[in-house]
């Protein structure tokens, strides 16, 4: 309409509790805590950031550094693949078994995953298919097996966590 001045929107850098609208707050903290309870998000949180450090490894050895493929590749999943350890194990799983059997299972897990992942993505290069299509589809297969693996045997309490606190 002629004449009128436009609107303002004011936006607010911070948001406190007080400019939230009534309820907000909690349905947040609720979401968020249902979300930390499922084992399979928090799994893929960690698989994520996991990921993001072995592709970025790769990449920088492969094509800044100028590793060959067949180096770069394992390097960069064995180094992902320690951070991922701990991450798992204390984040993800809570995991109170005897760290040392745990440690001896993840290895053996870890020489799998390796020869799998070195495969897959040498195949693809080899076939003339860019290499990270198949560090993408090594880490799809990898993330499928290793959760349910993880669970049921690398990191399995005898006694789950909350239900022991209770006892």
């Amino acid at each position: 309409m002629p004449g009128r001045a436009p609107r303002r929107v004011r936006f607010s850098r911070t948001t406190t509790p007080a400019s939230r609208p009534a309820g907000q707050s909690s349905v947040l903290r609720t979401r968020a805590q249902k979300l930390y309870q499922n084992s399979v998000l928090r799994f893929l949180f960690v698989g994520g950031l996991s990921f993001a450090l072995d592709l970025g490894l790769l990449v920088l050895l492969h094509e800044v550094v100028g590793v060959d493929l067949v180096i770069a590749t394992p390097i960069a999943f064995l180094v992902s693949l320690v951070f991922n350890y701990f991450l798992q194990r204390i984040f993800t799983f809570q995991a109170t078994n005897h760290h040392g059997v745990s440690a001896a299972k993840y290895i053996s897990l870890v020489i799998f995953n390796v020869v799998v992942s070195d495969f897959i993505v040498t195949g693809f290069d080899a076939l003339g298919w860019y290499y990270i299509i198949g560090k993408g589809t090594s880490t799809v297969l990898t993330t499928v097996w290793n959760y349910f693996l993880y669970r049921e045997w690398i990191f399995k309490n005898k006694v789950a966590p909350l239900e022991k606190s209770r006892a």
